[in-house]
């Protein structure tokens, strides 16, 4: 018991002693913790400085600080600052009292225990501060904000185009392609930034040039840098490696890579090559040549960046120039026409107008006389920048054909350019190496033009047969082909004498361009003997004359173009064009033009529109001729007998709208036959006014393109969509159908029919195969045809129509049914465009059978069909067959799925979409009809355009639910429209159904 009291009693005494022996410590310790807090907080500034330094020399560097240090730091300055507060007030504090004659022992105690645990505080900061091994780090780097641009609409257009692809999630490469200095680079930042900053859609962006030249190890440098990586590995392979794990750490991740050349490899760089590597990673990628990013680099969407139009170009211009310049009334015509001059090109307005910012009136029209006249010094270093990202563009077109070919495209036109004359001049210059034949030649034609329309030095005009250049690269070009290639080209401008080159000059230039200078004479006593081409392309108001000696010393010369030259005559000096082989005389040649057979090598030789009428039996004399062009000359009546059939290597003879006088065999004038003399014929260009002027024996086997018009009918217009066109005017399919103009007709493209005869099925019996490469069909005021196509004429295994695209019929008054019978698959499923007009005698448009299978259809145009009750017929007795109740509503086969456009006009019998055959069209049949409503579930929804006008028989419109998508609504003169949508099933009061929201 005494132990057990003893133990007790200490325990007590060393609870009651430790806080006493403790509180009288901070009395006795005072001095003790102040000196100690005091060592302790200069201890801590020593680190804290220390610490500071490293963070100052990290920031230096570009490297972000770690958080933890940052907050250490905040904390560690706090506490000195307070700390150090303590110790100045501790000085102050009172220490005795009785005027000093007894200590405070109540201050000292609070002082000294209040720095025994800040010294306690300083411990731990300091002990934490130990910890921090790591001051900073490097971040990923962020791409360099472009600068903010105009607000112009093309530009927001394409970045919305290209944001929208971004969230397609079938679309993993998308493409953006354009000129140089275009602006692709501005854009995709743009693009970047909105991706990343403003919609996150994505984790990281990040961004690199590829330049023309691919540096691998730089590319991966620059993906590294901004996502904050550093390889270890030295090898090329070891740092794709690990760029692609560290890629695909990302969840989504957009990879831009910029300016493109040629085809990148992208497991090469470290980049997914594919959707299944990384389904959150997509690339954006930018060239100026389409096909690398499409053939290349497999983008599933391209969107051409182009030219700015003339009103944003304007804004652009103004505002780098600003205001007060070009609002200037001495300034602001100069400068409009400055900025029309840069042709869009939105690096060029930027340059020019910040270089002639606040500049002189003298300055701007110097500046706009230069730019008339461009050379690569121009306007101190604007043109420099210009220049040097076009000729780069020049100078890595690949290929020896395409430099020269791109120059020829500069120098012949500022317009449109013909593709035919590039063609024509390529052969003359023997640019098409490897060619053998013109059609060989032209597909290397169209393959260089292809080429130079993806790098954008081309553009495209909306039709095949010509294209364009941008005056800016037109004019680079025509700097780069005087240079390099001693090129005189003049265009639009005053041509003295003292303009022409030196007599040394004149000694090495190769090519003459002059396009409609204003001068009245060429100068005599030129000396060029390495020129192999000239072109003087005059307009038709002006005539220059030509010296009878001009081309004396010429005598390399290959190409020659007086195009719209006012020649009564050819110069006597043309007999020194010996080497000549490419002649083009368009326009207003006329007289006597027999001095061209003295010019033996000549191969091209082209006469479009001129004024000549009898051609020169002397012609028959150029037995090297390959291509005979004589289109729009009118006024040619008379081709000696055999002339024709003596140019054997002819390959393209081209009479459109020319010469129509043939004549049997034996008489004063060409004949027919002769054609088939020409072996080697495969383009041809012809009209012949009477069908009994065909040959039994005529051949056409080897015609690759043709366009010939049969019967007087026809007028000429000045091009055609299709290579291959056949047009038969009063053509009795009974006696005219000859061997070659039928196997011609298996070959046709585009097939017009205007007043033919011979029975009720004159167009099937055409061909028994039912047209199989026919792609357009347009059939007028034929009395006989009741039928387009009937199925009892075709072969058991033969489609009808089975690429035809469009069918237009007019003034068929006897027409009962465009297709009569059953047809296999496969027949009409291309059709996507049918025009019907005046067909009194047409009930209805189609067969459901036919119907069914128009899958392609998007317009459909009927007017003055006075008896048509329906566009779609059922067959007899399966209407309730095919329209079938159940739990759902009424089964109906979808027709028309595509559907676009829909025309319907003067159908005064128009009742329906749908009906039964002729036999059961009772009103009360009708009636039904309209009850079960085949209308309302026959049609697909895509329809954009409906019209319908004069259609009196007509109750019923569509119902809402098909109309979804409709633009734009005409209903007009349908007086017994009971109803224009019917609404009936739809709740529309509560706002919850959208009634035609795009109309």
């Amino acid at each position: 018991m005494y132990e057990i009291l003893l133990s007790v009693a200490a325990r007590v005494s060393g609870l009651l002693v430790d806080p006493v022996v403790r509180q009288l410590g901070y009395l006795f310790n005072y001095r003790t913790n102040i000196e100690d807090l005091s060592e302790k907080v200069e201890k801590l500034r020593d680190a804290r400085s220390s610490h500071q330094h490293s963070v100052d020399e990290a920031k230096r560097n570009g490297h972000a600080i770690e958080d933890g240090v940052s907050k250490w730091l905040t904390r560690a300055v706090g506490f000195i600052q307070a700390a150090s507060k303590f110790l100045e007030d501790e000085k102050a504090a009172p220490k005795s009292c009785f005027n000093g004659l007894c200590p405070n022992l109540k201050s000292r105690y609070q002082l000294s225990r209040a720095a025994r645990k800040k010294a306690g505080d300083a411990d731990q900061i300091y002990g934490d501060g130990l910890k921090i091994q790591k001051v900073a780090y490097r971040p990923p780097l962020q791409e360099i904000r472009s600068a903010p641009s105009e607000a112009l609409q093309s530009r927001m257009v394409a970045l919305n185009e290209v944001m929208e692809a971004l969230k397609d999630s079938n679309i993993n490469r998308i493409g953006v392609w354009g000129l140089g200095g275009v602006g692709k680079s501005t854009l995709v930042k743009q693009v970047a930034e909105q991706a990343a900053s403003q919609e996150k859609l994505f984790d990281k962006v990040v961004m690199a040039s590829v330049l023309q030249t691919p540096d691998y190890r730089e590319i991966q440098q620059q993906f590294a840098d901004k996502l904050g990586m550093k390889f270890e590995e030295l090898s090329e392979q070891g740092r794709a490696a690990r760029l692609h794990q560290r890629i695909k750490e990302e969840k989504t991740i957009l990879i831009i890579l910029d300016d493109l050349w040629a085809e990148l490899d992208l497991d090469k760089v470290g980049i997914p090559s594919s959707a299944h590597n990384h389904k959150g990673c997509k690339l954006l990628l930018t060239s100026r040549n389409r096909d690398v990013l499409s053939n290349q680099m497999g983008t599933q969407k391209e969107l051409l960046l182009q030219h700015l139009q003339e009103d944003e170009a304007w804004i652009l211009f103004q505002n780098r120039a600003g205001d007060d310049t070009v609002k200037n009334p001495e300034l602001q015509e100069i400068a409009i026409e400055v900025a029309k001059l840069l042709a869009g090109l939105p690096l060029a307005l930027v340059t020019v107008a910040t270089t002639l910012k606040n500049k002189s009136l003298p300055i701007w029209r110097d500046a706009l006389q230069r730019l008339k006249r461009p050379t690569p010094t121009n306007i101190g270093g604007m043109d420099a920048k210009v220049y040097s990202s076009l000729k780069l563009s020049y100078d890595y077109l690949e290929g020896d054909e395409v430099k020269p070919f791109f120059l020829l495209c500069a120098i012949i036109s500022i317009g449109n350019i013909d593709i035919a004359d590039l063609l024509y001049y390529g052969m003359g210059l023997r640019l098409f190496k490897g060619t053998n034949t013109l059609e060989e030649a032209k597909d290397r034609t169209d393959t260089l033009v292809d080429n130079l329309k993806a790098s954008n030095l081309l553009l495209e005009t909306g039709h095949n047969a010509v294209v364009r250049i941008h005056d800016v690269v037109r004019n680079v070009a025509v700097i780069i082909a005087s240079k390099e290639h001693h090129v005189f080209a003049l265009q639009r401008t005053v041509l003295r004498k003292e303009e022409w080159p030196s007599m040394d000059e004149l000694k090495k230039i190769t090519w003459v361009s002059l396009y409609e200078p204003d001068c009245h004479e060429l100068p005599e006593g030129l000396v060029c003997p390495k020129l192999e081409l000239f072109g003087c392309y005059t307009n038709q108001n002006s005539s220059v004359k030509v010296p009878d000696s001009f081309f004396e010393g010429m005598k390399q010369l290959k190409v020659l173009d007086f195009t719209n030259m006012h020649l009564p005559s050819l110069p006597s000096s043309f007999r020194c064009l010996e080497n000549l082989r490419t002649l083009c005389l368009n326009g207003r040649i006329m007289g006597d033009i027999a001095v061209i057979a003295e010019l033996k090598k000549l191969e091209i030789l082209t006469l479009r529109n001129s004024a000549i009428e009898e051609l020169p039996k002397e012609i028959a004399e150029l037995t090297h001729l390959r291509l005979f062009d004589l289109w729009g000359s009118s006024e040619l009546k008379v081709i000696p007998p055999h002339l024709i059939s003596s140019l054997a290597r002819i390959e393209t003879l081209s009479m459109g709208n020319s010469f129509t006088q043939w004549e049997m065999e034996g008489k004063s004038n060409a004949c027919l036959v002769e054609l088939n003399h020409l072996t080697l014929l495969t383009c041809l260009e012809i009209h012949i006014p009477d069908a009994k002027l065909l040959p039994e024996d005529i051949v056409f086997d080897n015609l690759v393109k043709f366009k010939i018009f049969v019967g007087d009918v026809w007028r000429w217009e000045k091009s055609y969509e299709t290579g291959k066109m056949l047009k038969l005017g009063k053509f009795d399919t009974s006696l005219h159908v000859v061997d070659g103009m039928g196997k011609l007709l298996k070959r046709t493209e585009d097939l017009h029919l205007c007043k033919l005869c011979g029975g009720t099925d004159a167009i099937s019996k055409l061909d028994g195969e039912g047209f199989p490469k026919l792609k357009h069909l347009k059939v007028e005021s034929s009395l006989d045809v009741e039928y387009i196509m009937n199925s009892m004429d075709l072969t058991p295994s033969s489609c009808a129509f089975p690429v035809m695209e469009t069918l237009s019929l007019n003034q068929l008054i006897n027409l009962k049914e465009v297709s009569h019978g059953q047809f296999r698959t496969g027949s009409f499923g291309c059709l996507r465009k049918v025009d019907v007009q005046d067909c009194d005698c047409l009930k209805f448009l189609f067969s459901l059978s036919v119907a069914t299978s128009l899958s392609k259809l998007e317009e459909i145009e009927v007017s003055g069909c006075k008896n048509m009750v329906a566009m779609v017929v059922f067959p007899q007795g399966r209407y309730r067959e095919e329209i079938k109740k159940d739990a759902g509503g009424v089964n109906v086969p979808l027709l028309f799925p595509e559907l676009r456009h829909l025309t319907l006009r003067d159908l005064p019998k128009l009742s329906n979409i749908l009906c039964n055959d002729e036999k059961h069209m009772l009103s009360n049949q009708l009636e039904e009809m309209r009850d079960n409503s085949p209308l309302q579930l026959s049609l697909g929804s895509n329809l954009r355009f409906l019209k319908l006008e004069k259609c009196m028989s007509l109750v019923k419109l569509f119902p809402p639910s098909l109309l979804q998508n409709l633009e734009e609504l005409i209903v007009e003169n349908c007086d017994n429209l009971e109803q224009l949508f019917d609404l009936e099933g739809l709740n529309v009061g509560d706002g919850h159904v959208g009634l035609l929201p795009k109309l």
